[in-house]
């Protein structure tokens, strides 16, 4: 069994240590608004990190699933290398969605700056398509997708040559994608390196992707969302990236 600990323990190290670079760059700015001035590179390095840190746990089964696959005609070396393919390609594609959260984050910030007032209800429509999200059939698709590692190898037995690995973590990316990426839009609202809401958004997405209940979890959580993104009118403080705080334009925010 030890050939099957390894990968996961390794993936929770890697998201143990990713947690870590997030919450030492998080420092000082949890409620900023946008990407904090900084550029597309630097962005994504940050992104990429928080996905490692968020993602890593929930995809455990299927990594483990993947390298007991390949096991019997693989050395501990080269597990570890298509097992780094593997990852590769899962955090690709969860880049590919953070060039799309870059310009979404941007456009909210220059929104939230020059209409303060209407920005609470962006903060609650982010809220509002997460929620809804969760509810709709496509959700159920990717969920089921993700929750079925076993059903995966499958399909992932087609792929061949050199990329293989590195293809077979890109295609299992692009379903989380598709399973998570609005719960991700609540960063709009509350700013992208709030520490305490990625984990809790982290805690719901493995929840709903290991837990034999996940799926009913994942519609509460999005009814949840929904009961959040009703509140904000009333509470903009709840969206707090969005939020025109004291009356002081948030580009004077960014500068201080």
């Amino acid at each position: 069994m030890r050939h099957l600990a390894v990968p996961g323990t390794a993936l929770v190290a890697v998201a143990a240590f990713a947690w870590v670079l997030t919450v030492r760059q998080s420092h000082g700015m949890t409620t900023d608004p946008g990407t904090m001035g900084m550029d597309i590179a630097a962005f994504l390095a940050m992104w990429t990190a928080m996905m490692a840190a968020m993602m890593f746990p929930s995809i455990a089964p299927i990594a483990i699933a993947w390298t007991r696959s390949i096991t019997a005609r693989s050395t501990g070396l080269t597990r570890a290398a298509r097992l780094t393919g593997f990852t590769s390609g899962y955090l690709l594609a969860w880049a590919g969605y953070g060039v799309a959260a870059y310009g979404l984050l941007n456009g909210a910030a220059r929104f939230a700056d020059a209409h303060p007032h209407a920005a609470t209800w962006l903060g609650a429509a982010t809220f509002a398509a997460a929620g809804i999200y969760q509810l709709t059939p496509i959700k159920d698709v990717c969920l089921v997708h993700c929750r079925s590692p076993l059903a995966q190898l499958v399909h992932f037995g087609r792929y061949t040559g050199p990329l293989r690995d590195l293809q077979v973590g890109l295609h299992h990316g692009a379903y989380c994608v598709a399973c998570c990426w609005a719960l991700m839009l609540v960063l709009v609202a509350v700013g992208v390196m709030n520490v305490a809401v990625m984990a809790a958004i982290a805690a719901v997405i493995l929840i709903e992707k290991i837990w034999r209940h996940g799926q009913i979890f994942g519609k509460a959580a999005g009814v949840g969302l929904l009961l959040i993104a009703t509140a904000i009118p009333a509470h903009p403080g709840l969206a707090p990236a969005l939020h025109h705080r004291g009356g002081v334009p948030m580009d004077m925010h960014m500068g201080m």
